[in-house]
This record gives structure tokens, C-alpha cells and sequence, in this order.
């Protein structure tokens, strides 16, 4: 890779820059989880304006989230772009975009920073309107992130901080919906999003970047334990994702049908266990990425398949 000079972006439109910064093709997928979590508490739709307010909510809280997470490390990340060999970093969801836009000068800094606050301000207007909690969630979960990209030269243990932050969605689509929700279910939901992000998202995206996170001394899990000691990590988190996914379908409203339960183990087979192994077998970086891709959309199945279950 090798950083972008304004002048050589003058075709590309502002906006492209901006829906980079925020990897929108993410965000279009994430906002999947905030939506399953909702619909698996209630077991029915939400009222209208609840919907319209929440999904306008969920998408400026992950486009800011996103964003902030370029924003505070755009010096790391200009400076893994300069160490990059050729040909890097590989075919994610977003790589028809520019990555990393402010780190490769595409994008100031101070743009950047008005682009997060805007969004941010969207979404906190959002979650006052639905449950003054889902404001503390949101504002908690900014915090944590930064938190997780200050930690990126410090420890390996910052994949906790990531499980965290990516269990915010869910955890406040369901104070959306209901402002006393069951702490059996909510702890369930907790760990079944953080155990998804671990095994399927950020361990796996960090394997993709092993070696030039080696030669800026980042702490990752990949770098810490290898690739046998990751490999077994990601298995053992993703089939803990598909255990605990059971047993929080089954504590959901109404008990969700057996075919339901089936086809959620049958997708998370597909979409997580399957790449999973592939990559244990290989051990190869672009197996880590089809992994990722893969379990991006896993949340993205189950919101289709309850949603089919609620209408028919």
C-alpha cells in the first residue's frame, strides 16, 4: 500500500470519503443486530415510530462509531500503510472504497472529527427519544472504542474492550423496545454478541494484519499466541457463539419454534464454523478474511429469518 496524496483523489466525490471513513458497507450490515435483538425480545414488530427512529439511530451510532475508530487511529494507521508490503490488505467488504481515507491523506483530520460529531449528535438525539439508557449505552460504547484503540501498543486483551463495544447495538435496541427487559436475556444477549465479534470479527480481522502488526509491535490475540493458539480461540468462541445463541432463542419471547432454532444452527454452521475450520486447517490470512466476511452477515440471516417467522 502507499498513502494518497490529495491530487490524486480530485475524481473521487467528498461524500465517498466521508461513507469510507465510516464503512458504510459495515454499518448497512451491523445494523442487522440492533433489529434481530429487538424483534427476538418482543417477538413482534415494534410501533412505527419506534421502528423509524431506531433504525435512523442504530445507523448514526455505527457510522460515527466507525468513524471515530479512523479518526484515533489514523497515525497508526498511516504508519501500517507505510509498513504494508505490496498488494494489502486483502478483499473485505469495503475494499472497493478507500481505506483508512484520513490516514491516507485523502481526508483531514479536522473533516474527520465533524463527521463524528454530527452523527454522533444523530444518534444521541435518537436514543434520548427512545430511552434515556440507550444515550449511556451509546456514550459508553464511543468511550470504550476509543478506549480500544489507545490499548492497540498496550495489550493483547483489548479484544474484550471490542466484544464489549460490539454488544452495545443489540444491548440497546432491546432498552428501546423495553425499558425494564429480563437480565437473563440481556446477559445472554451480551454474550452471544461478544462471542460472535471475537470468533468471527475482530480476532479473525487481526489475523488478516499479523504481520505488519509485528513490525509495529501491536498487541493482537494472532500476534500474542500464533496461529494454533488463534485458531483454537476463534473455533472455540464461534461454537460458543452457536450454544449460547440456543440458549438465548429459546429464552426469547414466546420460545422461538425448533425450525427456527435448526435454521440458526444450520446458518452459523455455514457462516461461521465452516470458514472457521478452513482457516484452522490453512492457517492462511485470506482464509481470515473469508471468515470475517462470512460472519458479518450472520446477524444479517438471523433478522431474515425472524422476521419471516413474525409475518407468517
Amino acid at each position: 500500500m502507499r498513502l494518497l496524496a490529495q491530487n490524486q483523489i480530485t475524481g473521487l466525490s467528498r461524500l465517498k470519503l466521508f461513507l469510507a471513513l465510516s464503512r458504510i458497507p459495515h454499518v448497512l450490515l451491523d445494523i442487522a443486530t440492533p433489529a434481530f435483538a429487538a424483534l427476538l425480545w418482543l417477538g413482534h414488530f415494534p410501533p412505527l415510530k419506534v421502528t423509524l427512529i431506531g433504525t435512523v439511530t442504530a445507523f448514526a451510532g455505527y457510522t460515527a462509531v466507525y468513524a471515530l475508530n479512523d479518526l484515533i487511529d489514523s497515525r497508526v494507521d498511516r504508519e501500517k500503510i507505510q509498513q504494508a508490503d505490496p498488494g494489502e490488505p486483502g478483499d473485505y467488504l469495503d475494499a472497493p472504497s478507500i481505506g483508512h481515507p484520513i490516514a491516507q491523506g485523502a481526508l483531514s483530520f479536522k473533516k474527520g472529527l465533524l463527521w463524528v460529531l454530527a452523527w454522533a449528535a444523530l444518534a444521541g438525539i435518537g436514543a434520548s427519544l427512545l430511552n434515556p439508557v440507550c444515550v449511556l449505552i451509546f456514550a459508553m460504547a464511543c468511550a470504550m472504542e476509543i478506549l480500544y484503540c489507545l490499548l492497540l501498543k498496550v495489550t493483547h486483551l483489548r479484544s474484550i474492550v471490542s466484544g464489549v463495544v460490539k454488544s452495545s447495538g443489540g444491548m440497546a435496541a432491546v432498552f428501546a423496545v423495553e425499558p425494564h427487559p429480563s437480565l437473563s436475556f440481556l446477559t445472554l444477549l451480551f454474550l452471544w454478541l461478544f462471542l460472535w465479534e471475537i470468533g468471527g470479527q475482530n480476532v479473525p480481522n487481526d489475523w488478516t494484519e499479523i504481520k505488519v502488526d509485528r513490525r509495529i509491535g501491536a498487541k493482537t490475540l494472532p500476534v500474542r499466541f500464533g496461529p494454533e493458539g488463534t485458531s483454537t480461540l476463534i473455533i472455540g468462541s464461534l461454537l460458543l457463539t452457536l450454544i449460547t445463541g440456543v440458549l438465548l432463542f429459546w429464552l426469547a419471547s414466546g420460545h422461538l419454534e425448533l425450525p427456527f432454532v435448526f435454521a440458526s444452527l444450520a446458518v452459523g454452521v455455514y457462516l461461521l464454523i465452516v470458514p472457521a475450520y478452513r482457516l484452522r486447517k490453512t492457517k492462511e490470512p485470506r482464509h481470515a478474511l473469508v471468515l470475517f466476511n462470512r460472519a458479518s452477515f450472520y446477524p444479517l440471516a438471523l433478522l431474515v429469518f425472524i422476521t419471516i417467522r413474525i409475518l407468517f
